[in-house]
């Protein structure tokens, strides 16, 4: 909270989604295409529960000349799934336009366009944030019939918004962008930019085995810790798809020291078992109690070499998509206990950058950490007033 305050102030207008936009409409869906001019139209199906769009399955329809350009999508627009919905997901789901081309959105769905006056990032986030804190209050707005559950749109539209200046506003939106290129694929190209495909034949750097350029599952030390001391512990859940530490617990050292696997600050733990690894599970380890982690068995440890390898290096490598479905086919094992051995990993062949040019892209990946951090507390922040207003208004 704290952190959002020190950047925006205090939060005190709030205004009805309604009088946030300058034009709402439902979508299309046409016919079947049979002529040139056949537009692209948006589902829910290209919807992510991150709140972006997934255009790899987007379809085509053809759709009278007078509704497309009524309809046309403009960058800014935030497209409401008005229609749909799961047991877990009720309908309400929101996703952000910033494409460059021609679309449409279909009938399940519904453009937003704010005003000038509101910056369009900051709208979306405050929908899509609120959606994710109260799926109740949206359940709540819903009718259902024939599976498909129905949005009151006249509900939905009185929603209060916290609604800061627009200059607090534009802030959020610059804190978004950069927190919102933290994401993996976005590390994925800056790996290649500076340092290649891993797997191809051509190295800009010279080949090495991984396990020349970190220490892969050390050894445990001679540890002076009584069996009541605590140490930190790591199971596989703590572990998120997204290259991250989730949660971790505390425990008694006596209690986990024999039948887990150890580990220190600054390793990285790779998942070693399907479907953990095949889903990118992995992680640098830091925060530890008396600087010492126990955990899964199913984890490899690999420990940067001083002066030759950066953890955030070796992590960005295990968890390149092309370097988990090379793992993945070089997997023993049967069903759902497939692993890649140590020795897989031992013999891998990469290109070793330099440390220097593996130093840039630690501080370019933990730069992008850090703006992830403080949107995560803006957003608890929001959370908080957003909650606040719901109980105001139930």
């Amino acid at each position: 909270m704290s952190q959002f305050i020190e950047m925006f102030g205090t939060v005190e207008s709030y205004c009805k989604l309604e009088d946030l936009v300058s034009d709402t409409f439902p979508g299309e869906w046409g016919s079947e295409p049979t002529s040139e001019n056949a537009i692209k139209v948006i589902r829910t199906t290209n919807f992510t529960n991150e709140g972006h769009l997934d255009l790899a399955d987007v379809v085509t329809r053809d759709i009278e000349p007078k509704k497309v350009a009524r309809k046309k999508l403009k960058q800014g627009d935030t497209i409401l799934e008005r229609s749909g919905g799961t047991k877990d997901n009720p309908v309400g789901r929101v996703v952000f336009f910033d494409e460059i081309g021609d679309y449409l959105l279909n009938n399940f769905t519904q453009a937003l366009r704010p005003k000038e006056s509101v910056n369009p990032v900051y709208l979306f986030y405050a929908l899509y944030n609120s959606y994710n804190i109260n799926k109740a209050a949206m359940r709540a707005m819903a009718s259902q019939t024939t599976g498909i559950q129905n949005l009151s749109m006249s509900d939905f539209m009185s929603k209060s918004i916290v609604l800061p200046s627009r200059d607090e506003q534009n802030k959020f939106e610059q804190i978004y962008r950069q927190a919102d290129k933290s994401k993996f694929g976005d590390f994925k190209s800056q790996f290649i930019e500076m340092f290649g495909n891993p797997l191809s034949l051509n190295q800009k750097n010279e080949l090495k085995r991984l396990g020349e350029c970190c220490i892969l599952n050390p050894r445990r030390p001679n540890i002076a810790l009584c069996d009541t001391d605590k140490v930190s512990f790591i199971p596989m859940p703590a572990v998120s798809e997204d290259g991250y530490l989730v949660d971790m617990t505390d425990e008694e050292y006596g209690k986990v020291k024999k039948g887990f696997t150890y580990f220190e600050n600054n390793d990285v733990l790779f998942a070693k078992i399907t479907p953990c690894m095949e889903n990118g599970k992995g992680a640098i380890v830091h925060g530890l109690i008396n600087g010492i982690g126990m955990g899964s068995t199913e984890f490899h440890v690999l420990r940067p070499i001083n002066g030759i390898s950066s953890p955030y290096w070796l992590l960005a490598l295990t968890r390149m998509p092309i370097f988990r479905e090379r793992a993945a086919k070089n997997m023993s094992g049967t069903g759902g206990q497939k692993r890649v051995s140590a020795s897989y990993l031992d013999h891998f062949m990469v290109g070793l950058p330099a440390i220097e040019e593996q130093r840039r892209f630690e501080a370019i990946y933990r730069q992008a950490d850090k703006s992830k951090s403080v949107i995560q507390k803006t957003l608890v922040y929001l959370n908080d007033i957003q909650s606040d207003e719901l109980g105001k208004i139930a």
